[in-house]
């Protein structure tokens, strides 16, 4: 399994993605020729659409709390964190707005990476003292049971069944889940729209399942990993991808003009939670933490960095409420 390191990186600021054209001067009448005049380029850079803003992003987890002495003590978890001086965790960086790695600074960034990174900076004063291991959906209880990570931060959704094989932090957001299709197909404008469709889901995730529930007339396809089942819907091996709704305004966000949604969302409200050890007491420790987010407004804030403001949505949903996880109970 691939590990890298997050190394340090200056703030920098937002890269240019577009170079200004120019534009063609109208001649006057009875020029023999005509000439376009450049015009002087701006010292001001060029956001990418949809680029998180970086300079934000990480002034916001540079400046994150930091747990006392005697919290980290109090805690068996936390205080072998500390004294391995990293945070070992298991994430991806491709997800689009929860977890996607900048090539240029070699910086992690989005709502999953930056509470990683809160929590690293929590722990042990320094966002950046993280070692990742990259997972699928179908590795992420092997490697907190075999453990190779402290935590697990990818989009994970708590569920009965894996609550038997770890624990989990939480619930720290909430999505259902969404229909992708291409953007010029007309066939697919809702769940009722994929009786004998071939329809991509993600070995591992809960979309098989749901997918048995809303759509049993689909003709269901796993693929291990986003990129694959996106891939098998570009090229037309897929005729639909359901996956979490969050994922695939990701995926929309990266692609302008490649995707559209096909309908509403639906099925039951995925709670998001970080995986940990099982029956660890670093349940406790990490939901203070992430209360700790809560209260001091930072979650708002790093919802609002990685996913609000790239998706134009004004204003962050209520943060759902941490340690409540009587839903599995149901």
């Amino acid at each position: 399994m691939l590990k890298t390191t997050l190394k340090k990186s200056k703030v920098m600021g937002l890269i240019a993605a577009f170079t200004t054209l120019a534009l063609a001067l109208v001649l006057m009448a009875g020029c023999s020729s005509n000439e376009a005049e450049e015009p002087a380029p701006s010292d001001e850079p060029v956001a990418e659409a949809g680029a998180i803003d970086a300079v934000a992003f990480d002034a916001l987890v540079a400046g994150g709390p930091v747990a006392s002495d005697e919290a980290i003590a109090a805690s068996e978890w936390a205080t072998a964190v500390k004294e391995a001086g990293v945070l070992r965790i298991g994430g991806v960086q491709t997800s689009t707005l929860f977890s996607l790695l900048n090539e240029v600074d070699g910086v992690t960034r989005g709502f999953d990476a930056g509470l990683a990174q809160l929590l690293a900076n929590y722990i042990l004063g320094d966002p950046t003292a993280i070692e990742l291991t990259q997972v699928t959906s179908d590795t992420r209880e092997s490697v907190l049971q075999n453990d190779q990570v402290d935590a697990v931060f990818a989009t994970y959704t708590i569920n009965a069944a894996r609550a038997e094989l770890i624990s989990f932090a939480g619930p720290y957001y909430a999505s259902q889940q969404a229909i992708l299709v291409k953007a010029d197909n007309t066939d697919i404008n809702g769940l009722e729209d994929l009786e004998g469709k071939v329809v991509a889901v993600q070995s591992g995730s809960n979309g098989p399942a749901i997918m048995d529930e809303y759509a049993p007339g689909a003709i269901q396809q796993a693929f291990s990993t986003d990129e694959e089942a996106r891939a098998a819907l570009e090229q037309g091996r897929v005729d639909a991808y359901v996956i979490d709704e969050t994922m695939q305004l990701g995926s929309m966000l990266k692609n302008p003009g490649k995707y559209r949604m096909a309908g509403e969302h639906f099925g039951d409200i995925d709670p998001y939670g970080i995986g940990l050890p099982l029956n660890s007491d670093a349940v406790a420790f990490v939901n203070d933490f992430l209360n700790v987010l809560i209260e001091n407004g930072i979650w708002a804030d790093l919802w609002q960095i990685s996913l609000g403001d790239r998706t134009g949505v004004e204003t962050a949903p209520g943060a759902p409420n941490v340690g409540d996880l009587s839903f599995l109970e149901q």
